[in-house]
């Protein structure tokens, strides 16, 4: 088993299509070069991470046909919540959805963790600071929630921790998490000035792993 991330998959099968060439025209054809680096890396038994943004969809029937795209891809998928991921709900109708549809392959991060052999996986949306929309009541809230998703992580298992945000980690998150084994972050949301947005989380190996960066290959965390 090998564990990958990779993040903004924006997919839009079930709605009218977003155009991501906005972007830059690597965007291209975008969900073939996804779908055929997938297939060529990712073997039935190996943990894809996937760092927010994985739909357009606003509700979540809307997003069916882009969750049918993602299980019929090989191995297990465990997503977390991105800024434009509107069709999120709770995790119990998440959960149905998933049942009723036997999309057997996905996960959910959210407000909970999950092991998976040598790791356990916890995280949170998280936002900006450079967002102005409720900044410091947002950024309180998914503190905190980060907090419970690594202390539920922590009770499941004494091992390792892949920590996962959407956004990217900040002065403030970071010492929010510091006191927990945490071994890897992942996270997306950026799509230009790559370089200015990779950032030193002491003690920890921390990737961006928004698609088109990762040239939409998913990128090999740990074996």
């Amino acid at each position: 088993m090998a564990i990958y991330a990779i993040s903004d998959l924006h997919l839009s099968f079930g709605i009218k299509e977003k155009p991501m060439d906005i972007f830059g025209s690597h965007w291209t054809n975008y969900v073939e070069k996804i779908k055929e680096n997938w297939n060529a890396l990712i073997k039935s038994d190996d943990i894809v991470l996937i760092a927010g943004d994985f739909s357009w969809a606003t509700y979540l029937e809307e997003s069916k046909a882009d969750f049918e795209f993602l299980e019929a891809l090989p191995g297990t998928k465990i997503l977390l919540k991105g800024n434009h991921d509107y069709w999120w709900t709770t995790l119990k109708k998440m959960n149905e959805f998933l049942e009723q549809n036997e999309f057997k392959s996905i996960k959910f991060i959210h407000n909970n963790a999950i092991e998976i052999e040598n790791y356990v996986i916890a995280g949170t949306r998280y936002w900006s600071l450079e967002e102005e929309y409720d900044n410091e009541k947002i950024i309180n809230r998914e503190c905190e929630r980060a907090k419970i998703s690594l202390k539920i992580a922590t009770q499941l298992a004494d091992k390792p921790i892949i920590f996962m945000t959407h956004y990217p980690p900040d002065e403030r998150i970071i010492k929010s998490v510091e006191d927990f084994n945490i071994k890897y972050w992942i996270y997306g949301h950026i799509h230009s000035n790559y370089e200015e947005h990779i950032y030193d989380v002491p003690g920890v190996k921390a990737y961006l792993t928004s698609c088109d960066y990762l040239e939409f290959k998913p990128l090999k965390i740990s074996e």
